[in-house]
């Protein structure tokens, strides 16, 4: 008998917490931008928008999403016993 596959969880973390600030700034730089230009220049608002939701990785939420697990990497450690998840300090 072979064990069963998990699906892939959603990772949206970066590489590093410079890395993961520099992408939130620019996508919400972007999405800002975006709307302030609206009533003046739409077509340049209109090419901000899908730019600042690729800089998010999708939406604001994913992008906060990332950063915890950015902080978080590497500093915990999550164990499973007797279907029972539990996060830990990593040693």
């Amino acid at each position: 008998m072979t064990p069963a596959k998990t699906a892939p969880r959603p990772d949206f973390a970066s590489a590093t917490l410079p890395r993961h600030l520099v992408r939130g700034a620019l996508g919400f730089g972007s999405l800002a931008l975006a709307a302030v230009l609206l009533p003046y220049a739409w077509p340049v608002s209109l090419a901000l928008l899908p730019a600042g939701l690729l800089a998010l990785r999708g939406c604001p939420m994913c992008w906060a999403v990332g950063l915890a697990q950015t902080l978080s990497r590497g500093r915990l450690q999550r164990t499973c016993e007797d279907g029972r998840c539990t996060l830990t300090p990593a040693p």
